[in-house]
């Protein structure tokens, strides 16, 4: 392994020697790469405008970069040929340290390519309001190697995209609209149908609350303190919009429980004992 290690930098010793250069040839090869650097950035720049248009800004941005990419290694080969550096022999003399480098950067690699799959796939794209390992927040980008997600507590947080390759997506934005579910719970003893009737109407009058789908009052069970019901109703998909619905028709349903004198009961258990007295 040794010998095989310094034969393969002798190699590459002898590939990258640059003896006999002239100034001319040094002046080719840096013109070749700032040319390439510029036109990559102007591609990059052309195909994203072109292709925004007829698909998704994640996916075009993805086509962008890898024809920037395609001319910056177009370029680089056209400088190392300036500079008499032979491709062959370059490649052939990496040996060892080509499969060292492959190790070192092999998260780096797994993350571009988990990249591109997401942006294949699309399971979300900017401005959806998502759910990722636990993190809510609304998409801000979605580069080859992170997704960068913000949330309601003003934080910006950026997650591998191989992590989110193989997460639990959760995209509220989808489908227009989220249902929540509201548990309460009433006294043992209370009328039934008339509590139903309360929490109904209660849903009905909060502003956020949408009138289709209906909102659904069901019972749920005899508890051990309580009679449960479960308040379900449909709103918008943000994030901040859940919260203060949420907040809304709790303050509603126990101010319209309030009004009907009927009682939310706290966890109470009974003991009994025997008494016994010595004679």
């Amino acid at each position: 392994m040794r010998l095989q290690a310094e034969s393969d930098g002798d190699a590459l010793v002898d590939a990258l020697r640059t003896d006999g250069l002239t100034a001319w040839s040094w002046a080719t090869a840096g013109i070749t790469l700032v040319v390439a650097i510029l036109l990559s950035q102007l591609l990059k720049y052309l195909v994203e405008r072109g292709l925004r248009r007829r698909m998704d800004g994640a996916l075009a941005l993805l086509l962008a970069r890898l024809s920037s990419y395609v001319v910056l290694i177009v370029g680089l080969i056209y400088t190392l040929e300036a500079l008499g550096v032979a491709l062959g022999p370059l490649l052939g003399a990496l040996g060892i340290f080509g499969i060292a480098l492959a190790f070192a950067i092999k998260d780096i690699l797994e993350n571009f390519v988990a990249g591109i799959l997401l942006q294949l796939k699309r399971p979300f794209t900017y401005g959806d309001q998502v759910s990722i390992n636990d993190h809510e927040g609304t998409v801000r980008t979605i580069d080859s190697r992170l997704v960068t997600i913000d949330t309601p507590d003003g934080e910006s947080i950026m997650i591998p995209s191989a992590t989110v390759i193989t997460a639990d997506i959760n995209n509220y934005t989808t489908l227009g609209g989220r249902r929540t579910t509201v548990p309460v719970g009433v006294a043992y003893g209370t009328d039934l149908a008339a509590a139903r009737a309360v929490l109904d109407r209660a849903v009905r009058e909060v502003a956020e609350v949408r009138e289709v789908p209906e909102p659904e009052v069901l019972f749920t069970g005899f508890g051990e303190s309580s009679v449960d019901f479960v308040v379900r109703y449909w709103h918008e998909a943000s994030i901040a919009t859940f919260w203060n619905t949420r907040s809304s028709v709790g303050l509603a349903i126990d101010v319209a429980l309030a009004d009907a004198e009927i009682v939310i009961p706290f966890p109470q258990r009974t003991l009994h004992w025997n008494q016994s007295t010595e004679g």
